[in-house]
């Protein structure tokens, strides 16, 4: 009997820990229940106030800022133009507000072009430059300011860009680079060059055309030579601060008729007969609201234009030019006021050789009416080009150029007329 008692005591014993164990799982069961619904519950709110504000812009506390503009930049990929423009976000809408307004300060400021004589990657520079590593070989940081804070910068590019043709017979001086050298042509700031001289072909007509489709390549602008006689003589027509202008050039001097552009073959815009050249002008002059020659011609070393310089640039000023500038005599030239308009005769060398005793970076400022010339006078010895920064010098720069000029004084407030 006791054994029978102590079993039956046992499985009371083991019954009441069976239940103790499913009580205890059964209430588990129901806390996790518990919990994940009140997970579901938090992750529902969660993504309502995500959907609520969805597009504004994040908090200063976010730092993925790159993510909401990649967001926007899909969105717009995503829905296309048409979608783009008529769902732009708060910031996009004020960004195209302001253009409007940047586009009326500007055109109530002035227009500032740069001009340079010749330019010629020599040796010199080429060598000035690789010891730099940089333009600043080259040109020194003052000049470089000057050219920066101009609207345009043309030069006279007195070279082909190419690996091709054969150098001209019987010139005692033929260059050519190579057309990866252009990236010079761009830390220079050059907007502008002018073909019309008497080195653009001097490998010939191959070279002139490689010439051309490097600068068309760079997105360098280019006036006076080209594939035919068309090209060679159309201007290039900028639109600049609401305004257009107008720039051409032409060359008075080749070693043989044969750079002459054709109606069907490569070359240049020459002015020997200047009838074609006071055509364009004419035709610029209709839809230009300022009109610029720049011209190849004169004496070498010579410091005063010859006859038919002035002859011709007054000419070419009745046409409608508003102003004529001039190289190719490798030195400075004097500046003469027709008709209350600027001739510059010629500005020298700007980047070439090894030695420039005298150069200068011309300054034009337009208004939209009156025309504004100043002279920035430098130096340059092996290969690099550099300000004059002494008073005394400088003064003595303006003083020369005042004697070679024809009614005109300069000094450090500009040209004027006397």
């Amino acid at each position: 009997m006791k054994r029978f008692g102590w079993i039956l005591a046992a499985a009371g014993l083991l019954g009441l820990l069976l239940a103790g164990m499913i009580g205890y799982l059964v209430w588990h069961m129901g806390q996790n229940r518990y919990v994940s619904s009140e997970l579901v519950e938090v992750s529902m709110e969660e993504g309502k106030e995500k959907s609520a504000g969805a597009g504004e812009p994040r908090g200063a506390e976010d730092d993925s800022g790159s993510e909401r503009i990649d967001s926007l930049d899909t969105a717009a990929g995503e829905e296309g133009e048409g979608a783009a423009a008529g769902n732009q976000t708060p910031e996009r809408e004020e960004l195209e507000a302001e253009e409007p307004v940047r586009d009326i300060v500007s055109e109530a400021s002035p227009l500032r072009f740069v001009f340079a004589g010749d330019v010629l990657l020599s040796d010199h520079v080429l060598k000035a430059y690789g010891e730099a590593g940089t333009i600043d070989g080259v040109v020194d940081d003052e000049l470089r300011s000057v050219i920066d804070g101009s609207d345009v910068f043309m030069v006279n590019q007195e070279f082909p860009f190419s690996n091709r043709g054969e150098a001209a017979a019987d010139k005692q001086y033929t260059f050519r680079l190579p057309p990866e050298k252009i990236s010079l042509f761009h830390e220079l700031g050059i907007n502008i060059v002018t073909l019309a001289n008497n080195h653009a072909l001097d490998y010939g007509t191959d070279a002139l055309l490689d010439t051309c489709q490097a600068l068309d390549e760079a997105g360098i602008r280019r006036v006076g030579a080209g594939a035919n006689l068309d090209e060679a003589k159309k201007p290039v027509i900028m639109e600049l601060k609401g305004k257009k202008v107008g720039f051409l050039g032409a060359s008075r001097v080749i070693p043989t008729g044969s750079w002459n552009a054709t109606a069907s073959g490569p070359g240049m815009l020459t002015t020997y007969d200047p009838s074609v050249l006071l055509k364009e002008i004419r035709a610029a002059r209709e839809v230009c609201d300022l009109v610029i020659v720049y011209v190849h011609w004169g004496i070498e070393r010579d410091e005063r234009p010859q006859a038919y310089q002035r002859t011709l640039g007054q000419q070419y000023i009745d046409a409608g030019a508003d102003i004529v500038i001039g190289s190719h005599p490798h030195v400075l030239q004097g500046v003469e006021y027709y008709k209350g308009k600027p001739i510059v005769y010629s500005l020298g060398n700007f980047i070439f050789g090894s030695s420039i005793p005298r150069t200068a970076l011309l300054t034009v400022d337009w208004d939209g009416e009156n025309v504004r010339l100043g002279m920035v006078p430098g130096v340059s010895s092996a290969g690099f080009t550099r300000a004059v920064t002494d008073d005394n010098e400088k003064e003595r720069f303006y003083d020369y150029m005042t004697s070679i000029s024809y009614g005109a004084v300069v000094d450090r407030n500009g040209y004027r007329e006397q």
